[in-house]
């Protein structure tokens, strides 16, 4: 394989998914992959396993900035985080038994429809209907949430990034931010499990391949949040709403 391209393709996949994380809680998995699998002939088993990978390190350097900026609502992501680990397995179980390719495509549509409705109906929560909850309704909802995101991840095998991010700012009513931190912060912690069950089973990946897309992903990922937590709500929308956008269609035309 050529290193040239080899570089190339880690370094726009990289930059692509990294700012993608970085600035709306996406999986890396829902843009490396694709890149991978279209340009570069990798095994999609392999490919997924790669994009969870660079998702890592990714949603952890998000989260991490998030955090500092006090954006994470740790103790109901917690909650939310375990609920969704559990139904990605149930989910995955009946994914196991339905035709192959029922639902496939949702997470390039998710991508375009939830970068469209940043830019043209932007999220503009300041927090109020979370904060009129008793901390009995945060529970149960985050508990809810978290059982539907995580279904839907396992059952369609991608989104849970994007899904999240819906839930987070229309169900929950969670100011972009406070969303999108809380989201990494969770999606951490599933792409380390994904990433571990895929090496489990198909072994090690092209090392090369796997450092330089966890490395520029890494990269515009710290690069994403960083500007995400000193830009204003107006702008992060308009932004966010751009970057998922344009995904979405590239995403959907690589198909």
């Amino acid at each position: 394989m050529d290193i040239l391209i080899m570089i190339i393709v880690c370094f726009f996949a990289g930059m692509g998914a990294g700012l993608g994380t970085g600035l709306a809680g996406l999986s890396a998995a829902a843009v490396v992959s694709p890149m991978l699998i279209t340009f570069m002939g990798i095994p999609a088993f392999e490919a997924i396993g790669i994009a969870l990978a660079s998702d890592v390190l990714a949603s952890a350097v998000s989260a991490y900035t998030y955090g500092k900026n006090k954006n994470i609502d740790l103790k109901h992501g917690i909650v939310m985080l375990i609920s969704v680990l559990v139904f990605t397995l149930v989910g995955s179980y009946i994914a196991s038994l339905v035709p192959n390719g029922t639902m496939g495509g949702f997470s390039k549509v998710m991508t375009l429809f939830v970068g469209l409705k940043f830019i043209f109906k932007p999220v503009m929560n300041t927090g109020e209907r979370q904060n009129v909850k008793s901390e009995k309704q945060k529970m149960i909802q985050s508990i809810l949430c978290g059982v539907l995101i995580g279904f839907i991840c396992g059952f369609v095998g991608a989104g849970g990034g994007m899904m999240l991010l819906l839930v987070l700012t229309s169900v929950l009513g969670y100011e972009l931010k406070l969303a999108v931190g809380t989201s990494v912060f969770i999606m951490t912690f599933t792409a380390l499990t994904g990433a571990v069950s895929h090496f489990a089973i198909s072994g090690t990946p092209d090392i090369g391949i796997t450092v330089l897309c966890i490395l520029f992903t890494f990269i515009w990922a710290r690069i994403g949040a960083r500007w995400a937590n000193k830009a204003s709500a107006k702008m992060m929308n308009r932004v966010t709403g751009i970057v998922l956008s344009v995904l979405g269609v590239v995403m959907l035309i690589m198909k």
